[in-house]
């Protein structure tokens, strides 16, 4: 039987600052942008103690600012959170050679193949995770990736959850529908709008209503996966697809020269990106979003794949000539697309 296995640390960013600083922990702490809730950003991660408070990842840190006054709030520091991503995975790669990386803080196993009984993998992982790097993680394992995910989200924090196929009706379908992966907030509500609120309810639904509700693809994942079906294999290797940066001004800015100079740098710093992974682009995209969160993308394709500064740049700007910079400016992003890989 297919064994997989999915990790998911527990409030990675606030854990890796409450390890280097032990006086945090106990107290509501909040990690995002520059660490500054009076100037714009978003929360990357708050821990369990600021969750109580109505404080999750992607909220805005005014928003958590004003929900949690005494929440202590921090900046980002991804060189930190690497280091200890590559920590952890390093003990999982000793117990199955199989890994899936999915993100910097959590990641599939296979395990099927794995002489151990679960319990005696998951005591591995845990005390090598907690003694190479002080931190800890929840634990899904079932049949399918579909299921182990949302198996290692149930007992958080240091939790283990295992689904085994009699288990759908008992531990799956009791379960609300944002709960299942790939359910956004507007499939949610198209869904509450057809009374399902549950994924027992999704499971009720028969397949030729939900693809005439969402399309053949779409409609057909939601039938299998309401009903725990999921044949998709860990991927080890993937090529990406883009590669991207983006700033949000502090305050909104309409000066041309201050547009164009970060243009140009996020074009450096995707050129040096490109480069440093080996990749040539064929498309540029520029996003602008504008004060009142309209936001516009102008994409312009190149003759041949390239990762020159100079040509990634240009066609930077040739896309911002077809901008219309009648308002002031929040965000500005560069998009690298259509990647080939060089020799």
């Amino acid at each position: 039987m297919r064994r997989i296995l999915h990790i998911d640390m527990d409030a990675f960013f606030a854990a890796v600052e409450e390890k280097r600083n032990p006086g945090l922990r106990g107290k509501p702490v909040v990690i995002g942008g520059t660490g500054d809730p009076s100037k714009r950003g978003v929360v990357s991660t708050a821990n369990y103690e600021a969750r109580k408070f109505g404080i999750h990842s992607a909220l805005p840190l005014k928003t958590a600012h004003k929900l949690c006054p005494h929440a202590i709030f921090l900046p980002v520091d991804y060189e930190a959170y690497v280091a200890a991503s590559a920590a952890f995975k390093s003990v999982l790669l000793t117990v199955a050679t199989i890994m899936e990386d999915i993100g910097i803080d959590e990641a599939y196993l296979d395990i099927s193949d794995h002489p151990d009984h679960h319990e005696v993998i998951v005591q591995k992982i845990k005390s090598g995770i907690l003694e190479k790097t002080g931190l800890t993680c929840s634990i899904g394992i079932a049949p399918n990736k579909l299921l182990a995910k949302i198996a290692s989200d149930m007992q958080k924090p240091d939790g283990l959850t295992v689904f085994t196929g009699n288990d759908i009706a008992e531990k799956l379908w009791p379960l609300a529908i944002r709960k299942l992966y790939g359910i956004g907030p507007k499939t949610e509500e198209h869904l509450k709008a057809m009374k399902i609120e549950t994924i027992g309810q999704l499971a009720a639904v028969a397949a030729h209503d939900l693809i005439a509700q969402f399309g053949v693809s779409y409609g057909q994942y939601l039938y299998e996966a309401a009903r725990g079906i999921d044949e998709s294999p860990l991927v080890t290797h993937w090529e990406p697809k883009s590669m991207s940066r983006e700033t949000t001004f502090q305050r909104d800015v309409r000066d041309w020269q201050i547009i164009a100079r970060t243009i140009a740098a996020l074009s450096k710093e995707v050129v040096s990106d490109m480069t440093q992974s080996g990749y040539a682009a064929r498309t540029v995209t520029l996003k602008i979003r504008f004060d009142d969160f309209h936001t516009v993308t102008r994409a312009c394709s190149l003759e041949c794949a390239t990762a020159s500064l100079e040509s990634i740049r240009k066609t930077a700007f040739a896309c911002l000539k077809r901008v219309e910079l009648n308002r002031r400016v929040r965000l500005i992003g560069v998009r690298a697309s259509n990647l080939e890989k060089l020799d």
